[in-house]
């Protein structure tokens, strides 16, 4: 179908390798966030006589998440401005120089600078290769690799976590030395992407450009959704550990399966969106919503180790369909001239809902009965959403087309 594929400028058409690239690109923030983790307990006792060493050491592994999410706005308008394939270069080479650095850093404190700066890398690689996306592909080719964002995202981050607790056996420097994967994805990226015109998209988009204003309504929603879907997307992986141990299954292999599991499910959901994406951005979040929020009510409320390990597949099958939902309906709201301030706003709104989600949960368990209280809350707003997105889909599909109240309808989307 010619409307599923992006035609850029030379008649050029992204492929196979182009969304490759982009995928493996799209992994970079997800090594920042997770590859240190296992060697996490190393670096504390090597820095044991650091004031305030547990405090230091996990902004160590935080910090690069927070930042994407401050940072993410200013490379997206950085992005429009500028354009998308020199940003995400240079991103690259500071993401590997800023990556390999602790290498060599004996100071803590310098440690977590470059770390922050890592993280303003990430948010340009993200915010780019995003965007990228939106310019390369339209139709069903877009919303598959948005799609397989998540699942490229969900399986990284299982490899980096083994990857890095492979790696530390040699020593807390030693996953560091996978950041330098970079450097053999610039020539790569150097030569396979190019830079999108902005008059040769805007006529696959069917549309002038500079012609419309930034769509600050729906974006602002689709930023408040996607904090809420972030904290979501991460309430079990970072809190199911606690809620096995109360339960009496404190085992680290148990937990861990139960983790996998999960992780499983994700990816299953991100990958069966390609086929329920037809169904529309109402009836998707509508069955993004309904699956978090039974998924969470059943942890909550579960007794055994088997009833919790249905709720996290559950829940982590809504994980996968509600990212790619999110973003995909932002990117069919936003044209050539602000999809990169659109994905930087869409970035931070994650981000920052990945980094406040412990702080969300616990503030919320204090007056929830504790933490199976707080997932219980969580399960019943998601299912209230749910019905929410369902009403807005079901009256959408039966008012009459011709009418003035479609056309609104049809206006106000």
């Amino acid at each position: 179908m010619p409307g599923d594929r992006g035609r850029l400028p030379d008649d050029r058409i992204a492929g196979f390798i182009q969304g490759l690239l982009l995928m493996l690109g799209s992994c970079l923030p997800v090594m920042g966030a997770v590859l240190i983790a296992p060697v996490l307990p190393r670096i504390v006792s090597h820095f044991a006589h650091v004031p305030n060493v547990a405090l230091w050491a996990p902004l160590a592994l935080t910090a690069p998440a927070l930042m994407v999410g401050l940072s993410a706005p200013f490379a997206g308008a950085i992005v429009d401005r500028l354009g998308r394939k020199r940003l995400l270069l240079f991103a690259l080479v500071l993401y590997a120089v800023t990556g390999l650095a602790p290498l060599w850093l004996e100071s803590l404190h310098r440690i977590v600078a470059s770390r922050v700066v890592m993280g303003v890398a990430e948010a340009a690689i993200m915010t780019c290769c995003t965007t990228l996306i939106g310019d390369y592909f339209d139709g069903a080719r877009r919303a598959r690799y948005l799609a397989q964002q998540t699942i490229w995202a969900s399986m990284s981050a299982t490899v980096f976590f083994a990857v890095g607790g492979l790696m530390g056996e040699a020593g807390w420097r030693t996953p560091f030395w996978v950041y330098a994967a970079a450097f053999f994805l610039l020539p790569m990226m150097a030569f396979y992407l190019w830079e999108p015109m902005r008059s040769a998209v805007a006529r696959t988009e069917r549309e002038a450009p500079g012609s419309a204003a930034f769509p600050w309504k729906p974006m602002t929603l689709i930023c408040v959704l996607t904090l809420l879907g972030a904290i979501a997307f991460y309430l079990l992986p970072v809190h199911l550990g606690f809620v096995l141990e109360a339960r009496g299954y404190a085992s680290p292999r148990l937990i861990g399966l139960a983790m996998g599991i999960g992780s499983l499910a994700t990816v299953l959901g991100a990958f069966l969106f390609r086929y329920l994406a037809r169904r529309g951005v109402p009836a998707l979040l509508a069955i993004s919503y309904a699956t978090l929020g039974l998924g969470f009510v059943l942890v909550a409320r579960a007794q055994t180790y088997n009833e919790i390990v249905t709720g996290v597949v559950v829940a982590g099958f809504g994980a996968g369909v509600i990212l790619p939902s999110l973003v995909t309906w932002m990117m069919a709201k936003l044209s050539f001239e602000h999809r990169g301030r659109g994905t930087g706003a869409f970035l931070a709104s994650f981000f920052i809902g990945q980094f406040i989600c412990p702080v969300v949960v616990l503030g919320l368990g204090r007056v929830a009965g504790g933490l199976p209280g707080s997932v219980e809350v969580f399960g019943w707003t998601f299912l209230g959403l749910a019905v929410f997105a369902a009403g807005i889909g079901l009256s959408r599909r039966f008012v009459p087309q011709g009418s003035n109240a479609a056309i609104h309808k049809k206006e106000a989307a």
